[in-house]
């Protein structure tokens, strides 16, 4: 009996690693089924290991499937937009508790500092430049929270490709390649982020950033 409370005292310790994961994610939802389902997928995982969602703060596509899901579920919702973008990303009633920001930049510094760890799921622009920022971020050594990429049905695998030739050019160390953790579902990728700790050489000490600026 002992043994089985300390294994699961250990499994829901290891599941607490996050309170607040921050979701970058298209304000439209594709044309796949697909896309839609990993949503509301990864927002029943969250759900279920309660942990709080941070995102862009729209309630139109994957970002509104998403932040319904983890809202009806309990869990708390907090949406970081910046001013200009209401009237586009926001249809009806807002979803949890809204931020309003100047900008964008504004806009993901608030995610990133009430946020544990990152996940992206497809989107656009926008979403691939939110994910970017926090890969460089971490290998710049402005943070060291886990990056996670929820490739559904190969979406991104082209950035994979992308990433594999800057490696080969020599643009992008190897270990710094493997800042950003991947995988097919919510719950494999979650999984991952939980055992990640990182192996690349960071560009400048954290305590050197200005990181109340920036986290």
């Amino acid at each position: 009996m002992e043994g089985e409370e300390s294994s699961t005292s250990a499994t829901n310790q290891t599941k607490q690693r996050f309170k607040r994961i921050c979701v970058f994610c298209g304000s439209r939802p594709g044309y796949k089924s697909a896309f839609s389902d990993a949503a509301l997928q990864l927002g029943k995982l969250l759900v279920e290991r309660k942990i709080d969602l941070v995102y862009g703060g729209g309630s139109g596509g994957l970002m509104g499937l998403v932040s319904q899901t983890v809202f009806n579920g309990g869990c708390h919702v907090l949406g970081v937009i910046p001013r200009a973008l209401l009237p586009h990303e926001i249809s009806g009633e807002s979803i949890g508790e809204v931020k309003t920001v100047a900008d964008m930049h504004q806009r993901k510094s608030e995610m990133a500092k009430n946020a544990d760890a990152f996940i992206a799921l497809p989107g656009g622009y926008g979403t691939m430049e939110e994910l970017l920022e926090m890969i460089t971020w971490s290998q710049l050594g402005i943070h060291e929270k886990p990056v996670g990429l929820l490739n559904v049905d190969g979406y991104y695998n082209s950035l994979f490709t992308l990433f594999d030739k800057g490696v080969e050019e020599g643009f992008i160390e190897d270990s710094a390649r493997n800042i950003m953790i991947s995988a097919t579902t919510a719950e494999e990728l979650i999984k991952k982020m939980e055992e990640y700790a990182p192996v690349h050489d960071r560009v400048a000490p954290r305590q050197t950033w200005e990181v109340d600026q920036l986290l």
